[in-house]
This record gives structure tokens, sequence and C-alpha cells, in this order.
């Protein structure tokens, strides 16, 4: 699918896992059989697989089917949609669904205050998916580190590893109330790590947690992902002083403190380090 021409999907129906989680199941717009089609062409099978949902400003004209290029070279540049990263919980062949989890805040931020309310029958543009991750079966353990934000991905992954296998989930949240059951044929150990009242991003919960962990033997692969401290804390550590090579660590930021996703995909962009993963 051209990176200009985003499929455009249905809500089929929507679910709240948690007080701040909710899951949006995404489909063919009805009457149609081409949206989840156009999506599924560039499904390459990464568990950390991420779309750009696209939000079109309202009271506007645009071309259909959308081309975004075209929005940019004919529209002025106030109609210019809004684009929030999110990840594929699953993709669904058999089903023509795709699962996409949002955190919501109240009314903060775009997509959040929209996954609250989207009912079934309402539309939107999905640009992706892009990816770069998926658990090799071969790795001795699995290591998985985040906040809400990588709770799609990290769910996903477990799940794709294959029994034998080995893992542990370090999954910073509010409270006890935001866990969710992570099923898996592989023997997992997982710890939930609460903040309790502190603000999203602001604990040293999940580099004490890593820092104090039983470091196991043999090839050790890494998916560290959440608010961009983790950079700066979890990342060195791993990397550096556990030796994990950098083509078994996938590493990034899903958000920022005090950033919006404008301010963020900059700052993103002109980090130089090769193992921070590009946006879509």
């Amino acid at each position: 699918m051209s990176k200009n021409r985003p499929a455009r999907l249905s809500v089929l129906r929507s679910l709240q896992l948690t007080p701040v989680m909710r899951r949006l199941v995404l489909g063919d717009v009805a009457g149609t059989t081409d949206g989840f089609d156009a999506f599924a062409a560039g499904w390459e099978g990464w568990t950390d697989s991420y779309v750009k949902l696209v939000f079109l400003a309202a009271g506007h004209e645009y071309p259909s089917p959308l081309d975004l290029a075209v929005v940019r070279e004919t529209m002025p540049a106030e109609t210019w949609p809004i684009l929030r990263t999110y990840t594929v919980r699953r993709f669904d062949p058999a089903a023509r669904e795709i699962w996409v989890d949002f955190v919501v805040h109240g009314d903060e931020g775009v997509a959040g205050p929209w996954a609250a309310q989207a009912e079934p029958g309402e539309t939107i543009h999905v640009r992706g998916p892009g990816g770069a991750y998926r658990p090799d079966p071969a790795a001795d353990h699995h290591l998985f580190v985040g906040d809400e934000s990588a709770l799609p991905a990290i769910a996903a992954s477990v799940e794709a590893l294959p029994a034998g296998s080995g893992a542990t989930v370090f999954l910073e949240v509010a409270g006890p109330e935001e866990e969710q059951d992570l099923l898996s044929v592989a023997a997992l150990d997982v710890h939930w790590l609460h903040r309790g009242g502190a603000a999203p991003g602001s604990t040293s919960l999940l580099d004490d947690a890593v820092r104090g962990w039983d470091w196991p033997a043999g090839r050790v692969q890494a998916f560290v992902h959440g608010e961009a401290g983790l950079l700066k804390t979890v990342r060195p550590h791993v990397i550096t002083d556990r030796g994990v090579a950098r083509s078994d660590a996938s590493v990034s930021a899903y958000w920022r403190r005090g950033d919006t996703e404008e301010s963020f995909r900059t700052w993103k962009s002109q980090q130089s380090d090769p193992i921070l993963r590009p946006g879509p």
C-alpha cells in the first residue's frame, strides 16, 4: 500500500479492557472489501507492527480516495490531517480484523478521545503497517520492558513465542486495575509495576526492576519500549552493562513526556542511533 494512500477502515466493535485501555476492532467499511486488503498487502508479520491513524479536519472536502501527497500539494496547511502512531495489537486475516488498543486519559490528545467515543460504523484512514521486530525463537531468553504504550506490542510478542521459550516481562502501569492477562505457550515470568499516583514516565520503576533482575545465561533478546527516558536508563544497562548485541535489542521511545506527537517526531528524527525505530 502506498504511504500516501492509507486504507479506509471501519470500526467493527469496541471493548473497554481496563479503566484507561480501550480496544477498537477495525475492518472493511460496509459495502466494500478493499480497505482490509489494502492494509494486508503491507503486512510482514512483525509483532511490533505500527500504523498511523489519519484524522481529517472537520468541514473540509478531501480527495477520494484519500491521497496525503495530494492533500499537502493542493490544500492549505490548516487542513492537513493529524497523524497518530499506534501499535497493531492483532492482525487477523481470517476474520479480516485489525485490533488497536488505545490509552485514553479523558479528553487529552486526539486519538484517545476519538477512540473513547467511536461507534461501530465510524470510519478512519490507516497508513501502514510498518515494523522491525518479532521475537527470535532461537534466543535463549526474551526480556520485555515497557509501560502502557508498549503493552499491545508486548502482548502480541509473547503470543508469538513458541512452546519451550522463556520470557521475563516488566510492565509499568498505574495500578492493579490496569493489568491484563498475557497469553502465551511460552514460560512467562510477568512483573507488574504500579506507579500509583505518579505521572506516567516519571518513575524509575522499570530501570530499578531490570537492574535488580537475575540476568540469565545465554543469548538474551531484549524489547525495551515506552517513554523516552528508558533510552537513558534501561537501554545502556541492557546493551553496555549486560552485553546484549544490538541486533538483539529492539529499543525505542513510543512517546516523550511534555511532547506532542509532532514535537516528539521531530525529536526522534534527530536521534542518530540506528537501533531507534523510525516512524512509519
